[in-house]
């Protein structure tokens, strides 16, 4: 596991990466996230790097009856300047899993996302998810009829966990089900290091991703997921595992400066400094901005309150400026908040190691 979180040894030169005919570019990517990556969060990974981006998990249920009300909507909205971007879909029966993605491509994603991840256990409990892993011909099935069902020049990939245990039968499954998304004509898969049960305890296992890419070799493209939360851990992860592109997840809440950073890493450029504080404020009011277009005014503000949270992060009186945004309600008390503590501008810091949470993502 990578310790270093500004640097690595030289530059790298990554790879571009394609998935389907879909050109991805820089392989860092921002995964989706239960309850973050929504429009705003996934533009603002777009101006600061990020080349391809995945909406937050939806259930096929959920799409199947989806309306055009107001509260609802943004849930399939894509913004002019964020294409790539990708759909990703939950469900437990094969059926109604391809008829929501048949509304994911509807809507306009350029790719359809197969989630076989997810360690909730409310989500494991309904059969969906991780749960899957455990079921390799249903899974497999789910995979196909996804698979027919989108057009053609829409790439289907998979996310999935290494497993839902570390026992063989697990692992066979696993192997099981990758091949079987092969033989789909799927274009892609995420892999998490961590197994189910793990959930986000424990380190993520790396080594197994070098084990997937040589066994899938040239036929499927290998994203990698688990422990990056510096653009340093994006770069280790490629190049110590020979897999095609990452996808950061928590590390990238509050910190959309990461592919940024990634960027300078595999170009050999001087690894740029944390943000400043009025270069924080610009992205956080940016990033307001959208939550209003997106929303409304009326409810921006409580959906932000977790996004300030974690923007405070990289503010090098984090514990204070955290409890500011605890409390907020409404635009007027985010910029009461940013005239006390980002008036005079200063340099910021890097967001340390531990501070990350277990957000989910699924």
């Amino acid at each position: 596991m990578p310790t270093s979180t500004t640097q690595t040894d030289k530059p790298h030169a990554l790879s571009p990466l394609t998935i389907g005919n879909v050109e991805i570019g820089f392989p860092v990517v921002q995964a989706a996230l239960s309850g973050y990556s929504d429009l705003p969060m996934r533009l603002m990974a777009r101006r600061l790097g990020a080349s391809y981006t995945i909406c937050e998990v939806m259930l096929d249920q959920f799409l199947l009856s989806l309306t055009k009300k107001q509260k609802t909507k943004h849930f399939l909205d894509i913004h002019p300047d964020e294409p790539p971007v990708g759909g990703q879909l939950m469900g437990a029966e094969p059926e109604q899993f391809s008829l929501g993605a048949a509304k994911l491509v509807e809507a306009g994603f350029d790719i359809i996302d197969v989630n076989f991840g997810c360690p909730v256990k409310k989500v494991l409990g309904r059969c969906r998810g991780g749960f899957h892993l455990s079921q390799p011909k249903v899974a497999i099935e789910i995979l196909q009829r996804t698979r027919d069902i989108v057009p053609d020049h829409i790439p289907v990939t998979v996310k999935m966990r290494r497993g839902i245990d570390d026992s063989q039968e697990s692992r066979d499954h696993f192997f099981e089900i990758l091949d079987g998304a092969i033989e789909a004509g799927l274009a892609a898969a995420t892999v998490h290091g961590r197994t189910v049960v793990q959930r986000y305890v424990g380190p993520s296992r790396w080594e197994f991703l070098t084990d997937v890419k040589a066994h899938v070799g040239d036929s499927l493209k290998i994203l990698g997921s688990g422990d990056l939360f510096a653009a340093a851990d994006a770069i280790r992860m490629i190049e110590q595992t020979g897999i095609d592109g990452v996808t950061i997840a928590r590390g990238a809440i509050g910190n959309p400066w990461i592919f940024n950073q990634a960027r300078a890493l595999d170009a050999g450029a001087p690894f740029p400094p944390p943000p400043t504080l009025h270069q924080q404020v610009e992205v956080m009011r940016q990033h307001f901005d959208l939550c209003e277009q997106t929303y409304s005014i009326e409810r921006a503000p409580l959906l932000m309150r977790k996004f300030c949270i974690k923007y405070s992060q990289s503010h090098p009186d984090y514990e204070n400026v955290r409890t500011s945004f605890i409390r907020l309600r409404t635009r007027e008390e985010f910029e009461d908040a940013i005239a006390t503590h980002y008036r005079d501008d200063g340099p910021g810091r890097y967001v340390p190691r531990e501070i990350h949470g277990s957000q989910e993502e699924c």
